[in-house]
């Protein structure tokens, strides 16, 4: 079990730079969302203002039919507000949705255009949790947070500035006495992203740990490491939840000191506009209404602080959707064509990170058509080197090349027209048959994608319950372990590259169906180069030449009888494997 390395993090500035670029694809709505929202909020501060004024005027003598007319305007005020709040809303809601698929689109994207050796460093459990988690809590941000949060900010500005209004001393005295909210708020935020990145990252270890469980289920039940792996996922989970009790802890402390700061500024208000009433300085109408304008900015503040967590939660998610872009700056591609299909390596050397080379000074010349077979011990490198001719990994020394061009300096689509790597890792995809075979060939026909899986053996096709139409995977049917491994086998026929490199990719078949498929295969790609790392030595047994890999090295090259006659480390794997018989 590999220990994955994190996929970077946006830097503060690339977030709002992406938040920008949201508002800008979509500004329309957005600048609908922020009238309708001022719109709401002005109709808001026109009740609180009339029933002042109704006090005053009730103190001085009004007639009813005044004070009635007053009410009135005050209902249809309210009523105007409630319709542009939830016009708003509607409107932001839209927005948010809209943004929230582009922000998908962009990450599938990104997920798309990583290099396959970053890919294969980082795991599936960050990528994953980026995809889902991640991507969940900014939707939610966008649908919900943000409208309600405009909204908030809209009522609150209008409404301190209405206090100020009717009487600046009281909205003096109402400023200081809500100076204990921003206080609150940046001693929160100050921790927050720091807290929700460690608590993102955390989540996304423990992701990995399951992730790599699952995946080595086999080898963890072969080795007896179930005890290891639990006690693994246990401190990813201690982790997880350590993180999240900080998140917590820190939100215990905001909460309480923003709810007693709300009460503050009504309970000042009344106190000094009391005294000032007292000194005929201010009328109890502007009092009251001064009081009302505060009362109700309690709403809107607890509308935002309490979507302030969600805020944070949101940007550190942000920050890692956004960082995917980048995990790898973009590579240059060669425009040269390769000049023929001669694979070969020089003075090749490959280390992974922190670690000794793999790979050390591997020098070798593929010549079209050859079927070449990769041996060695297990470690030898066998793996490492499969994908360094696959283009996923680049060496660190020597160069891998196919045509005299670097297979790293040609664009993944015109490196997978020369050649094509299939592991004995492989996914069915969510769809029929006939879509998991056209994603190598999307122009075939029903013909050809059937002669595909004739060749690799796939007889089982033949009698699917709605043929090609067939959905797989959940809700459709399951194929076991060889089927998959067939059905991928399928795609590379069709994908027809004149190199395949094949890194035991019928290990999962039993040896009949390995051989009959590897028989099979060989036949379809006769006349087109095939580096096989062996899992059974039958493999190297039917190539043309055996390349023997021992501690990263390059010890035996040659026919097999050539090498079982100089009795050498071939030799003795042969006599090994063939006696176990």
């Amino acid at each position: 079990m590999s220990t994955s390395s994190p996929l970077p993090v946006a830097g503060r500035a690339a977030v709002r730079r992406a938040a920008l670029d949201l508002v800008r694809a979509d500004r329309g709505a957005f600048a609908g969302v922020v009238v309708l929202n001022c719109l709401a909020a002005g109709a808001g501060t026109v009740g609180p203002y009339l029933l002042g004024r109704i006090i005053d005027d009730v103190r001085a003598g009004t007639t009813v039919t005044h004070v009635d007319r007053a009410a009135l305007a005050i209902l249809c005020f309210a009523v105007a507000q409630l319709l542009c709040a939830r016009w708003a809303r509607l409107v932001g809601h839209r927005f948010g949705e809209r943004a929230a698929a582009r922000i998908r689109d962009r990450f599938v994207e990104r997920a798309l255009a990583l290099p396959a050796s970053v890919v294969d460093r980082v795991g599936p459990g960050d990528l994953t949790n980026r995809g889902t988690e991640d991507i969940a809590i900014v939707a939610t941000t966008l649908r919900d947070a943000g409208p309600d949060v405009s909204v908030s900010l809209a009522q609150a500005l209008i409404l301190t500035g209405a206090v100020w209004v009717v009487a600046p001393s009281l909205g003096a005295v109402a400023l200081l006495a809500l100076a204990g909210i921003p206080v609150a708020v940046r001693w929160y935020l100050r921790r927050a992203r720091t807290a929700y990145l460690a608590q993102g990252e955390a989540d996304s270890h423990r992701a990995e740990q399951f992730a790599a469980t699952a995946a080595g289920a086999r080898t963890v039940e072969a080795f007896g490491l179930q005890d290891r792996r639990v006690a693994a996922s246990e401190r990813a989970i201690r982790h997880s939840h350590r993180t999240r009790m900080h998140t917590l802890h820190l939100r215990s402390v905001l909460f309480p000191s923003v709810d007693f700061s709300y009460v503050l500024p009504v309970v000042a208000v009344l106190l000094v506009g009391g005294t000032l009433h007292a000194h005929g300085v201010l009328s109890v109408g502007a009092v009251v209404t001064c009081a009302l304008y505060l009362r109700q900015l309690s709403a809107p503040l607890d509308t935002i602080l309490l979507w302030v967590e969600q805020l944070q939660s949101s940007g550190a998610s942000f920050a890692r959707v956004e960082g995917i872009g980048t995990a790898a700056s973009a590579p240059s591609y060669d425009p040269v064509e390769p000049a023929g299909d001669a694979v070969e390596l020089r003075g090749v050397h490959y280390a992974y990170e922190g670690g000794r080379d793999v790979v050390r000074g591997v020098d070798l010349k593929v010549r079209p058509g050859e079927r070449l077979a990769l041996v060695g011990p297990s470690g030898a490198g066998k793996t490492t080197l499969s994908k360094l001719l696959a283009g996923i990994d680049a060496p660190h020394s020597g160069t891998v090349a196919v045509g005299g061009v670097p297979v790293t300096s040609l664009g993944p689509e015109r490196l997978r027209r020369h050649i094509v790597l299939v592991t004995q890792e492989h996914h069915v995809f969510l769809g029929s048959v006939r879509d998991n075979l056209r994603l190598a060939a999307p122009d075939a026909d029903d013909g050809r994608l059937m002669s595909a899986l004739t060749a690799v053996g796939a007889h089982w096709a033949d009698t699917l319950p709605q043929g090609l139409d067939t959905e797989l995977g959940a809700g459709g049917l399951r194929l076991d372990g060889p089927q998959s491994q067939q059905l991928a086998l399928a795609r590379v026929v069709l994908a027809d590259p004149h190199t395949v490199v094949l890194d035991e990719a019928t290990a999962l078949l039993d040896p009949a169906t390995a051989r009959h498929t590897e028989r099979a295969l060989a036949a379809v790609l006769r006349g087109r180069t095939v580096i096989a790392v062996a899992h059974r030595l039958h493999t190297a047994h039917d190539a043309d030449r055996v390349a023997v890999m021992e501690d990263g090295r390059l010890t035996e090259l040659g026919p097999h009888d050539d090498l079982v006659a100089a009795d050498g480390a071939y030799a003795a794997l042969w006599r090994s494997w063939h006696g176990g018989v």
